[in-house]
């Protein structure tokens, strides 16, 4: 919503950069699409490693890490 009324903001101070921004946003949305799940795959890469180490711990009753 905030974002919304940012643009309508934009729109009345000056409308063309408004416009572009509403054209080029899908754009940049789709080009930076693979670099968000890249950092998803290795927050998982890193979550998994964690776990692993974690594992003997985990099995002879230490503090869980809450």
């Amino acid at each position: 919503m905030v974002q919304f009324i940012l643009w309508l903001i934009l729109l009345v101070m000056c409308w063309p950069l408004a416009l572009l921004a509403l054209v080029l946003y899908p754009i940049i949305w789709i080009f930076l699409l693979p670099f968000r799940m890249a950092g998803i795959a290795i927050d998982g890469v890193f979550g998994l490693i964690r776990a692993i180490f974690l594992l003997p711990a985990r099995i002879l009753g230490g503090p869980s890490p809450r």
